[in-house]
């Protein structure tokens, strides 16, 4: 009798975790026989893996031919950029926007990489103060700048919809490392910079 392949493990395992689904849909009360549940099972496990696919992606992968040695040393800064998580608590989603700024030390990560980077942590089940770090980590290790700066604003659902249910609350964190943690004015450039509307 030949080993199962990846494939059909992968396929055994969906359908295990299906089940669970729907055992989960009958313990809350419903029928998951009913029609507009047939599908729900099947739908909810790809929705997961889906939200949760940082488990399976590699930074150095994401990463790759992407860190290019420059001549420059001053501040970058990649704003706005909208991530999505959920919270390790309660299974619950949290979003908002991450403020990634550097000052490089010889390298520099390719721009569209960043918010790569912030999904390859943001996919997973999080909390915001751990999330903040692990991009600040991620940057540090893989360039080596003279310091990171990391600010991310984020609305919980677990907040907005249940407990104290307080819809317009949002959460804030930052890491600093190297000179933004060290200087003053290097941590002042980059709030003032981040707090900007204007677009160029």
């Amino acid at each position: 009798m030949s080993p199962q392949t990846a494939p059909e493990t992968a396929s055994l395992a969906s359908a295990s975790t299906q089940d669970l689904y729907r055992e989960l849909l009958i313990r809350i009360g419903e029928d998951p026989g009913r029609d507009g549940l047939l599908d729900t099972p099947k739908r909810m496990d790809q929705a997961m893996r889906f939200l949760t696919r940082g488990y399976t992606q590699d930074l150095n992968t994401v990463l790759h031919d992407a860190l290019f040695d420059v001549d420059y040393d001053e501040m970058v800064i990649v704003k706005d950029i909208e991530f999505f998580s959920m919270c390790e608590h309660h299974l619950l989603p949290f979003f908002g926007k991450a403020h990634v700024a550097y000052v490089p030390n010889g390298k520099v990560i390719g721009l569209s990489k960043i918010p790569r980077l912030v999904d390859v942590f943001a996919r997973r089940l999080q909390v915001q103060e751990r999330l903040t770090t692990e991009i600040a980590d991620a940057i540090d290790e893989a360039i080596h700048p003279q310091g990171v700066g990391i600010i991310l604003e984020a609305q919980h659902l677990c907040m907005m919809m249940r407990g104290v249910e307080k819809q317009h609350s949002a959460t804030v964190t930052s890491a600093m490392r190297g000179v933004f943690k060290s200087q003053q004015q290097t941590r002042s450039e980059f709030l003032s910079l981040v707090r900007k509307t204007e677009r160029f």
